[in-house]
């Protein structure tokens, strides 16, 4: 995998390192908004140098920033340049590829730091688009601001695909819902005992109306909602619920009803395409990256878990420690430590980073502590004399899961296979 932020990365670094007190640096604090931005000009002294330039979100508005920033830094002979911004829906990100392209750094500003430095400013909570400027600029000449990550373009794409992927996954269980709670609970109640069966789908879709499922002939019925190989348990399942159609408490179908079954399950199998077709464009994209192949390798680590994982990470090598990872998902451990109860403060993972990173670790865990024997035994050994402690074995998966990470981590940046010896190590 080529890096192309690599460079970045270690500009931003010494960045970090120089900018309190420096008098080298313009830092630029933008407002991002949807049409319009306000930009703060300043120095890591605290200087104002230019306090509101409103531009829009156009290529002519970015050319206004730069002419303006290249008078300031002319100016006032600054030799550098950094533009901040506070991620603000995907609005920041036009402007932060442009200025990535021109060759300028440019920093990100959580927004937990801005609404906490917001009162700092005056003493007040006042909120405008200029303040948020100013306190933008202030944050990052105090060096507290974050990489602007822009990984090679297959990264992009990745992290793109897993984004549809999650959302075609959501409005899939959204018909899934609506077919049980409000078709099958409304016209066939009975009919749900077999939801996640194929042929309830064909059912809803063709015949939803019990009135008109008891009127047909057996071979009929099973004819019509029957799909795949027909099985003896299959049969008996349409004949149990062709039974139970004859006595059945739900409402008539009118010609509505049918059309909006038609509909839903049409859409439904709509969705399941399309989430066929972006698993086949995941797994391209993934295999043109070395790194996936040595994920494959750990154990309960599928191609999602994989896939998940190498869009979450990207460049390995722009974390300096594990727990600087494990943040990215949110398993790095917290707790309010204060006063004399300090000493009995539990720590939980903060939960401040990807869930569906966090969910696919936990997956990949239990998976691996269930079917290969190095992590069964491992897994045993970790509830040694914990068995009946409540809540154990979701601890140990959860913590597992976190090493499961940093393993994928050293593998990613090591280009190894996996070995049981990083388990002990992890």
């Amino acid at each position: 995998m080529c890096y192309e932020d690599d460079s970045r990365l270690e500009q931003f670094r010494q960045f970090r390192k120089e900018v309190r007190g420096s008098n080298d640096y313009l830092i630029v604090g933008i407002d991002i908004a949807k049409e319009k931005h306000h930009a703060f000009f300043g120095t890591a002294t605290g200087r104002t140098l230019f306090r509101r330039l409103i531009f829009d979100n156009t290529i002519e508005g970015f050319e206004k920033l730069m002419d303006k920033t290249q008078a300031i830094q002319s100016e006032h002979g600054l030799k550098k340049v950094v533009f901040g911004m506070e991620p603000t829906a995907n609005y920041h990100k036009p402007l932060g590829e442009h200025l990535i392209l021109c060759g300028k750094m440019v920093v990100l500003v959580s927004g937990v730091s801005v609404k906490s430095n917001r009162k700092l400013l005056d003493g007040r909570w006042d909120k405008h688009d200029d303040k948020d400027a100013a306190n933008v600029t202030d944050l990052i000449s105090q060096g507290k601001c974050q990489f602007y990550e822009y990984p090679v373009e297959e990264i992009r794409d990745l992290r793109d695909l897993l984004m549809l992927k999650r959302k075609l996954r959501k409005q899939e269980h959204g018909y899934r819902v609506r077919i049980r709670n409000q078709l099958i609970a409304q016209y066939f109640p009975e009919l749900d005992r077999y939801s996640g069966y194929a042929e309830t789908e064909a059912i809803v879709r063709w015949c939803l109306d019990p009135s008109r499922i008891a009127g047909f002939e057996n071979d009929q019925f099973e004819t019509i909602v029957s799909t795949g190989r027909k099985t003896l348990a299959k049969k008996k399942r349409l004949d149990d619920i062709q039974k139970l159609a004859i006595a059945s408490i739900g409402c008539r179908m009118g010609e509505g009803a049918n059309l909006d079954a038609k509909i839903m399950v049409e859409g439904l199998r709509h969705i399941r395409k399309a989430i066929k077709t972006t698993d086949d464009k995941i797994d391209e994209t993934c295999k043109q990256f070395p790194e996936y192949d040595y994920l494959l390798t750990i154990p309960g680590f599928g191609p999602d878990v994989s896939s998940k994982v190498l869009g979450a990470v990207g460049n390995p090598h722009r974390f300096f420690n594990q727990t600087q990872v494990l943040k990215t998902a949110g398993l790095d451990l917290s707790a309010n430590r204060s006063g004399k109860t300090s000493h009995n403060a539990v720590p939980v993972i903060s939960k401040q980073g990807k869930a569906d990173l966090r969910y696919a670790l936990y997956q990949a865990a239990w998976i691996a502590t269930t079917r290969n024997k190095d992590f069964k035994a491992y897994f045993a050994k970790q509830l040694q004399g914990r068995e009946k402690e409540k809540g154990i074995k979701t601890k140990r998966w959860v913590k597992l899961s976190a090493k499961l990470l940093v393993i994928a981590w050293t593998l990613m940046k090591n280009r190894e296979v996996f070995d049981i010896k990083y388990l002990q190590q992890a």
